[in-house]
């Protein structure tokens, strides 16, 4: 038994420091909700902060050694506070501490059917359609999704039931905290490779989480790299998903009858089981939907609830999601921040009938920005117009020496502002009637996505 299960089972008082952040809040709302008494600390007075506050959870906006009871049992932390944090420092001192990950960890085994969805990209939109899907279909679930979905209008939920959906990230190694019942493992790219170094690192990372997995793996059958991590796994029941007829699960006549919907038909072994329309565009939303069909399938939900689910879906927070049309012009906002994900998305704005696409993309961390450029710049080259924003260093600290200019001087007729007022001002000044403009990046670049939508309101006296 791991230490920290151990101690959850004798605990009473739990500390969050930073219990207000997107990943942190649901952890704390399912431990409040399991009899837990919750504290905790934030530097920002988000809605999240005050969600968890409303809840029942004691909660300070600041950050002091004074925030944490003298019967505290555990402290339980975000590995977004920085070294010399004064409440972290005396929690270290004084009281049994964890990282979030390993808390998620935990939670994973406290469930007989944890579904971890995994894979470098995808992670978000399928775990959001597994939840959703299996609210539809009385399963209740418990969830910890890294994007807020609107339909439980948050980031997590607390169920009565022991089902657990829980995105499952590979950054720094932190899905290896986990014991999933049920992998969910999408595709494997490079990425995160200020950490792993190379792309065999990051299989063997991912082909651990598989070998954690306690009953079912389900994986992409048509990504040699997934195929290739998988080889030789034994002791799981594996179940392939994808479009070549090899594949246990297949998606097969995709057509996109316009706009944002897909309609495709599920095959098992080869027969017939039922149609499907999604409502969230791209053919990767296929992909998406068919692994999570799966996986609500192997949890027990009817063909039928599944269905329904997927036509309700209608994205997650910041997956090709859609905030509004002023002066015929259409605003949407996507976390895609790898070339991949990019490229996948681009192609399906490109398909959705507007007269022209825009990408206004925030680069995030330098070495991602310097290792990826070519890349970037081939897939942002899809786009009729391009933006590019200054690099959001994030962790990092730019000893490479790259610019934003270095990109956009690749793509023809990008332009290059740095800061959100002027990439507003010059958006909204150079749409046209007919014009998708979507911000594109896993940084703060939704923030021009909103001061566009206000600012074309404004312009055209629309609600």
């Amino acid at each position: 038994m791991n230490n920290i299960d151990k101690l959850l089972k004798e605990s009473k008082n739990i500390h969050f420091i930073g219990i207000g952040g997107s990943g942190m809040c649901p952890v704390a709302e399912i431990l409040l909700s399991l009899g837990y008494r919750i504290s905790g600390s934030d530097n920002n007075d988000t809605e999240t902060f005050r969600r968890i506050e409303s809840e029942g959870a004691t909660v300070y906006l600041g950050q002091v050694r004074e925030n944490i009871a003298p019967d505290t049992d555990m402290v339980i932390y975000t590995n977004a506070i920085l070294a010399g944090n004064e409440e972290l420092e005396y929690a270290k001192a004084n009281f049994p501490c964890f990282e979030r990950a390993e808390a998620l960890g935990a939670l994973s085994r406290m469930f007989s059917n944890c579904i971890g969805v995994c894979g470098t990209h995808g992670k978000t939109t399928t775990s959001s359609m597994i939840t959703q899907i299996l609210l539809e279909a009385g399963l209740d679930p418990s969830a910890v999704i890294g994007g807020k979905l609107p339909v439980i209008d948050a980031y997590g939920r607390f169920g009565k039931s022991q089902n657990f959906v829980c995105e499952s990230c590979e950054f720094n190694n932190t899905f290896l905290h986990m014991n999933p019942d049920i992998c969910v493992l999408l595709n494997i790219d490079e990425d995160h490779l200020d950490f792993f170094g190379n792309l065999e690192n990051i299989k063997k990372s991912f082909r651990k989480f598989a070998e954690l997995t306690t009953k079912t793996v389900i994986y992409n059958g048509d990504d040699e790299n997934t195929l290739d991590a998988l080889k030789g796994l034994e002791g799981k029941k594996m179940i392939s998903v994808g479009r070549s007829k090899s594949c246990e699960w297949t998606a097969e006549n995709i057509v996109n009858p316009g706009g944002f919907h897909l309609e495709y038909d599920v095959y098992h072994n080869g027969e017939f089981v039922t149609d499907v329309v999604i409502s969230v565009p791209g053919e990767h939303n296929v992909f998406n939907s068919l692994c999570a069909f799966v996986a609500a399938y192997e949890s027990g939900a009817e063909v039928d609830k599944i269905c329904s689910a997927l036509l309700k879906f209608g994205g997650a927070g910041r997956r090709f999601e859609l905030l509004g049309t002023y002066g015929g012009v259409t605003f949407a906002d996507d976390y895609a921040h790898h070339p991949a994900e990019i490229k996948v998305t681009l192609e399906a704005a490109k398909k959705m009938g507007y007269k022209r696409v825009w990408a206004v993309h925030q680069p995030f961390t330098f070495s991602r920005t310097s290792k990826h450029l070519d890349a970037f710049a081939e897939v942002l080259s899809i786009a009729d117009k391009c933006v590019i924003s200054e690099i959001m260093g994030s962790r990092e600290v730019n000893t490479i020496g790259i610019k934003a200019s270095d990109l956009s001087s690749k793509i023809d007729g990008a332009v290059q502002l740095d800061t959100f007022p002027e990439i507003c001002d010059y958006v909204c000044d150079n749409v046209r009637k007919g014009d998708l403009v979507i911000t594109l990046g896993c940084g703060d670049v939704y923030k021009v996505a909103r001061m566009m939508c206000n600012k074309m309101k404004e312009k055209y006296n629309e609600a």
